[in-house]
């Protein structure tokens, strides 16, 4: 354990550096957290999506539509299989999000990736198993049906929750909930 320390703890002319260093990279971490919202991706409130990215016409048309009123971004486009799925998801996710928007590759068109696909499939089934029985779905999906053997719940129910939502230019006109302002007043 002495050993372990003793390789941890810099020589004495380098010492003052490091402190240095590393009192900077804590507070650029700290001002990455702050000026990010970061605690707020821990939360399930839909204002979150509006953190940073172009997320006006998916929030307006979900707050307008029937979902809004009993559903979160995260009902829908987070597994809730396990408390470890739920956060490893959102992590990744989360990550790609803050990736493309820090290096401006957001498109101005969102779809939906594969990954997402397959929660917001089995998010459907989980809350909606009440409703319809999904062995009949299966049985109307199989081999020979016109509808292919994967038919997803938004192929017959593709306004649902979003609408016709393609771009920014779709809902120029929506009322959205403007992010506050993470810079101190001067």
């Amino acid at each position: 354990m002495k050993n372990i320390l003793r390789l941890l703890v810099p020589p004495p002319q380098w010492r003052l550096p490091v402190i240095l260093l590393v009192g900077v990279m804590v507070g650029l971490g700290a001002l990455v957290v702050r000026v990010s919202n970061a605690v707020s991706y821990f939360s399930d409130t839909p204002e979150t999506c509006m953190n940073c990215h172009v997320m006006a016409p998916q929030f307006a048309t979900w707050q307008r539509g029937s979902h809004g009123r009993v559903t979160t971004c995260n009902d829908c486009h987070v597994p809730h299989d396990n408390f470890v799925s739920t956060y490893a998801f959102k992590a990744k996710d989360g990550m790609r999000h803050a990736s493309m928007f820090t290096l401006r590759l957001e498109p101005q068109v969102i779809q939906i990736k594969e990954a997402g696909i397959d929660v917001v499939q089995e998010n459907c089934k989980r809350c909606h198993a009440d409703l319809i029985h999904f062995s009949s779905l299966t049985e109307m999906t199989g081999p020979g049906s016109r509808y292919g053997e994967d038919v997803l719940c938004w192929h017959c129910h593709r306004e649902v929750p979003h609408g016709r939502v393609n771009s920014l230019a779709s809902t120029p006109s929506a009322r959205v909930p403007i992010p506050s302002r993470i810079t101190p007043d001067s």
